[in-house]
């Protein structure tokens, strides 16, 4: 199993004095830990994409191309690409364009956004959400099988025989489709044949097995073999040494952000009695100490059938760089040898 870490690029604080650090020393910081998660032997980074102000991750394909300079083996992803407003013929030259400068270590997960704020920005409206996902879908993926294009839409001018450079080193760039929970997206995902990333942020996993089970049948009915129809999974997560540290670290920081969050969105607050819900066995966390957090992500892959890739969200909960940095290593040279071990046995 892949394991590795997804991150908004989220405003963080100086671990001192409490203040908000500048926009420069963050992405110093994040960039620091994306190294690091490659010397720490993790598979995969990914980086969000989000257009407000607690955020860095507006242009996810540069944040990836300069840890690309600085890394060696990760995966390099995005987490997701908002498709719906992109231009897939610029998302696919950003890409192959990091997959040239990692050496063909990049990667995509596109879908269509939790967060509409991309929308308005460029000039889309959000009455045409699915609409726009399905056709910028279709050309990206045609792009990616064929070098030059024939092609036309609702929402984009033709294209007439027009080639689309550069070409990525990997034969086939990587494209993951990244969903929440409609039925529709994982039966796409699966007659498309395209590897699933299925983002569990709440609730209980094994909830989501019905719509995973709706991936595969489709792909296997598109032709698809098991091999090709892989499942990502992406949650709330964080090891410390440990599970009481781990608690005392992440709670607060979570609490204030997703209550904040939620305020926008018309959720509830979060509460201790829901932290400790989401901690339990069932629960979609992925917050302990490394024994606890193997068991965890192992769990979770059996309640969907066996996934191919785990990544941790923990950059929401107002960690200081040096947590951080503590709990990537602690994911690649304790969490993920014990569950390659059991995987393994």
């Amino acid at each position: 199993m892949e394991i590795g870490i997804d991150s908004f690029a989220s405003a963080m604080l100086n671990n001192v004095s409490g203040t908000p650090l500048s926009s420069v020393d963050a992405m110093s910081e994040l960039l620091d830990r994306i190294e690091f998660a490659d010397q720490s032997g993790l598979d995969v980074f990914g980086i969000g994409e989000h257009h407000k102000k607690e955020f860095l991750d507006s242009a996810p394909a540069i944040i990836l191309a300069a840890a690309a300079s600085r890394t060696k083996k990760i995966k390099l992803a995005s987490a997701v690409t908002v498709l719906s407003a992109a231009d897939p013929v610029r998302v696919f030259q950003e890409f192959a364009t990091l997959d040239l400068i990692s050496k063909g270590r990049a990667e995509m997960v596109v879908g269509r956004g939790s967060s509409v704020d991309a929308f308005p920005l460029f000039g889309f409206n959000l009455q045409d959400y699915d609409q726009l996902f399905v056709e910028k879908l279709q050309l990206l993926l045609s792009i990616r099988e064929n070098e030059s294009i024939t092609w036309s839409g609702k929402f984009r001018a033709a294209l007439k025989n027009q080639p689309v450079y550069p070409r990525p080193l990997q034969k086939k760039l990587p494209v993951w489709l990244g969903v929440g929970g409609t039925p529709e997206s994982f039966v796409r995902a699966g007659a498309l044949g395209l590897p699933l990333m299925v983002a569990v942020i709440g609730g209980e996993t094994h909830r989501f097995k019905p719509l995973v089970d709706l991936y595969r049948q489709a792909g296997a009915k598109a032709g698809f073999s098991p091999e090709q129809l892989k499942v990502g999974l992406h949650s709330f997560g964080y090891v410390a040494d440990t599970t009481q540290q781990a608690i005392d670290d992440y709670y607060p920081g979570h609490a204030e952000i997703m209550t904040r969050v939620g305020r926008e969105r018309g959720w509830a607050p979060v509460t201790r009695a829901g932290f400790d819900a989401q901690m339990g066995y069932t629960g979609a966390y992925v917050i302990g100490d490394p024994v606890q957090v193997a068991e965890k992500i192992l769990r979770h892959s059996e309640a969907l059938g066996g996934i191919s890739r785990f990544t941790f969200q923990m950059d929401n909960a107002g960690l200081s760089h040096e947590q951080l940095l503590k709990c990537i290593e602690l994911i690649g040279k304790k969490v993920i040898p014990l569950v390659n071990a059991r995987i393994s046995n």
